[in-house]
């Protein structure tokens, strides 16, 4: 029959038309019938025969069944959505190895091997605007996808990455109170494999006094040069070519890593512009802000090679500025040893060439390096076995 409020005797509560079952000593009800006719159709059963505290067990026992915000909140996150992306949670991160200005590279494990992880942090979260945030997300996307695609044996070998979100919580031997290494939400991940001989840097740098064989000196340009062959073959300018970013396996065997400023190369050269590497590499066109393209990785090459010669860094006594006037404007170049095999200081002169257009490709680069004779001999003569009064440089002289 219809009721309505007014009409309902005291003691008694409308209730939409029902079927009942007994559920121990309670009454249980479930709506029938159209729902748009709940309202309308009602029955009425007096309050004062509800058993409460019966109703309170038999609720309780429904609510047991449904998962609690604890459980919903440590429920797996949602799967892949890129082929390169992997689930953070599977990481597990051990002891920082790096620091640069957007982040921290850490040792790590995943799938039971020994990884790389690169964690990238733009700011404290809410400090930064959505457009600055959303502008690294793509640089990093931009990263991943130039690095997921490559394969060569002297370019790191990429595993996969997570984009920063909500769920990237990494589990960690030594991070958090709670056993996780917690990043802001607007954190993304890369994980690539672990080269346990470091960066090509610090190896030479461990060799600054007692220098290189010769030998071992063509040997690391030639997998360095092997490797921007590759890449250049690829259509990709690395655009930071430097000791820094190449990494050593336990054999010596270097690899190219670090792509966080590669890019496909423009048909247009006008389209890539712009400051980009790292002082002491750059090439003139790009310190004079003028278009380049992948012949700038020839002559960051070209340092680097002088680099690996001497094992020493170019340009010590000089500021930025200074040093950006005088590669630009004066031509200056890193200081040619004396004892540098006339074979190696042709390569280098070529490579660094002011005019883009006379600087080799990569490929012609490691034909030249394989041509080399290096059986008599013709390392860097270390300090302390030079002859006295005769060096391999000579007086250092600014621009």
């Amino acid at each position: 029959m219809d009721g309505s409020s007014g009409n309902s005797p005291a003691g008694v509560i409308e209730k939409p038309e029902t079927k009942e079952r007994t559920e121990g000593n309670v009454k249980v009800t479930t709506g029938v019938g159209n729902p748009a006719a709940l309202h309308k159709k009602t029955s009425m059963v007096r309050a004062d025969l509800v058993n409460l505290a019966d109703l309170d067990i038999a609720l309780n026992r429904v609510h047991s069944k449904l998962p609690n915000s604890a459980e919903a909140a440590s429920a797996e996150p949602p799967g892949p959505v890129e082929e390169w992306e992997i689930n953070p949670r599977e990481i597990t991160l051990k002891h920082m190895i790096a620091r640069g200005t957007f982040g921290t590279v850490h040792k790590g494990v995943y799938n039971g091997q020994d990884v790389a992880v690169k964690l990238l942090e733009w700011g404290e979260e809410n400090t930064m605007k959505k457009s600055e945030v959303q502008y690294y997300r793509n640089q990093f996307r931009q990263e991943v996808a130039v690095w997921h695609k490559l394969d060569h044996p002297n370019v790191t070998k990429f595993i996969g990455a997570s984009m920063g979100n909500s769920d990237l919580r990494i589990p960690s031997a030594v991070d958090g109170d709670d056993g996780f290494h917690h990043v802001p939400n607007n954190a993304c991940c890369v994980v690539v494999e672990f080269l346990a001989g470091g960066t090509l840097k610090d190896f030479l740098i461990r060799h600054r006094r007692r220098k290189l064989s010769y030998k071992v000196v063509v040997e690391l340009a030639l997998d360095v040069a092997r490797g921007l062959a590759y890449l250049h073959s690829q259509k990709i300018a690395h655009r930071d070519v430097k000791t820094e970013n190449m990494l050593l396996d336990k054999q010596r065997r270097v690899k190219i890593a670090d792509f966080g400023v590669a890019r496909v190369e423009a048909s247009n050269p006008k389209d890539m512009t712009g400051d980009t590497g790292t002082p002491g590499y750059m090439a003139p066109e790009i310190l004079d802000g003028k278009p380049y393209n992948k012949k700038c990785d020839v002559y960051s090459f070209g340092i680097c090679l002088w680099e690996v010669y001497c094992c020493d860094m170019p340009y010590l006594n000089l500021s930025f500025a200074d040093m950006t006037s005088a590669v630009v404007h004066q031509n200056l170049r890193p200081e040619m040893p004396k004892c540098c095999p006339s074979g190696l200081a042709d390569i280098m002169k070529r490579c660094w060439d002011a005019n883009p257009e006379k600087r080799p490709a990569m490929a012609d680069v490691v034909k030249m390096l394989e041509a080399l004779d290096t059986s008599r001999g013709g390392g860097m003569i270390p300090a302390d076995a030079q002859p006295h009064g005769c060096l391999c440089f000579g007086r250092y002289k600014g621009p």
